[in-house]
């Protein structure tokens, strides 16, 4: 097993990509904690973990919050240890809208839980890292980091953001033997893009323009992206955004 012995701290767990990576990091031999906004399916997710004869727990936390954040790390390490693995997975799409239309709260949101929420789990859980001689942190990053969205201003710079810290935190912490990359998922079929997509889902033409395989990706194929970046099979890989996009971006 990839993880054995390994101690996972995943946000975003409750659903999609995070969902799914929680499962397979259990699989492949970590006890994970799996920690949400919404506690049921924090909870829910390590229900499916333990079901299976996996550890886990699942806690309810905001991640845009520097004491739920403090929180979450404490409570990894009082309940399975200190985590070897930090995956800062949650997120959030935010209201669209022009730059100019867009309301003041809405992009502190955005800001808030898909940079802010990175940065913080980060901050909490790299000393303990340190402490114990290192570790693999991953972030949730987007191509939207990398492109330009028509609406979607805040949602692009907490990404570009994203992949900045990512690089900074790489910079600081490898003398620690402390690894860190990010993700930058493309359309992936999740809850989330299934709500910006709506109900007629994604259509022949836009398709056309976001994947050159004909299809949106899936959660797992993000999950086992994490994989590889949790596991030893990328000991030499850090201040990388891996973009797992079908092709989006170079077309």
């Amino acid at each position: 097993m990839k993880l054995a012995n390994k101690i996972a701290l995943i946000t975003g767990a409750g659903s999609g990509m995070g969902r799914i990576a929680a499962v397979l990091f259990a699989q492949e031999g970590a006890r994970v904690a799996c920690v949400d906004i919404d506690e049921k399916a924090a909870q829910e997710t390590a229900k499916t973990i333990e079901k299976s004869g996996g550890k886990a727990f699942g806690l309810k936390v905001d991640v845009s919050k520097s004491a739920d954040a403090q929180a979450m790390v404490a409570a990894t390490v009082e309940r399975l240890g200190v985590p070897n693995i930090v995956y800062n997975n949650a997120g959030i799409e935010g209201k669209s809208d022009f730059m100019a239309q867009m309301a003041e709260e809405d992009f502190d949101r955005v800001i808030a839980i898909n940079l802010r929420g990175v940065w913080l789990g980060m901050k909490y859980s790299l000393p303990h890292m340190i402490k114990n001689g290192g570790g693999s942190i991953i972030n949730t990053a987007s191509i939207a980091g990398l492109v330009g969205l028509r609406g979607a201003s805040a949602y692009c710079a907490a990404k570009a953001g994203v992949i900045a810290l990512t690089r900074v935190a790489a910079l600081e912490y490898g003398r620690y033997n402390v690894r860190v990359n990010a993700i930058c998922p493309g359309a992936i079929d999740t809850p989330m893009v299934q709500r910006v997509q709506g109900e007629g889902g994604v259509d022949e033409r836009a398709l056309s323009r976001i994947s050159l395989l004909g299809r949106i990706g899936k959660p797992d194929e993000i999950a086992r992206t994490a994989l590889f970046l949790a596991s030893d099979d990328a000991s030499f890989a850090t201040g990388a955004p891996f973009i797992i996009d079908g092709g989006w971006t170079v077309s």
